[in-house]
């Protein structure tokens, strides 16, 4: 199994892909602004159903690294903002700041749902999976949970659940365990 860290972050890049160039974010590139400015220009070169899912894709990505807000001061300056800017009918719009707002906040709106949203539920997930794995660990090693275990279970967080998790390789009983 690859550390997607460790590949060359430059190769994606430069491809003509804009998947490898979405996925250079997560490579150890030495500047993460730059990369996600250089993504997000390949981004603006795209068409608008196409631009919008690699935008989504790429919120998500960089929402690993800790990046939305670097996405969201990018995105600001994205090229295809300049572009609306010079438009004949949307321009005058755009300057009186009406149209400008709009377009911001919904795609502003639309970058930190998705990314809060994607997180939350990664989290809830991974807690989900770590409850369901302990739920067979004990079981397997102390017979069926009584219905006091499962709800003491249900309301660990995370770390407690990985605390539960080495605990579990040296308790006697289920008592010492969830005690």
């Amino acid at each position: 199994m690859a550390d997607v860290r460790e590949l060359d972050g430059a190769s994606l890049l430069r491809s003509p892909w804009i998947g490898d160039n979405i996925i250079a974010v997560l490579t150890r590139l030495p500047d993460s602004r730059r990369t996600v400015h250089e993504v997000l220009e390949r981004i603006a070169e795209l068409e608008e159903g196409a631009r919008q899912t690699a935008l989504d894709r790429l919120a998500i990505v960089a929402g690993l690294r800790k990046l939305g807000q670097v996405i969201k001061e990018e995105s600001e300056r994205m090229p295809i903002l300049d572009d609306i800017l010079d438009h004949d009918l949307l321009g005058p719009e755009f300057r009186k700041g009406e149209l400008k707002g709009r377009v911001e906040g919904r795609v502003e709106g639309r970058v930190e749902g998705r990314v809060e949203g994607r997180v939350e539920g990664r989290v809830e997930g991974r807690v989900e999976g770590e409850q369901n794995l302990l739920r067979l660990q004990i079981a397997k090693r102390f017979g069926t949970l009584p219905a006091w275990a499962e709800g003491r279970l249900a309301g660990l967080t995370s770390p407690e659940l990985e605390a539960l998790g080495l605990r579990l390789l040296e308790a006697g009983s289920l008592e010492d365990l969830l005690s």
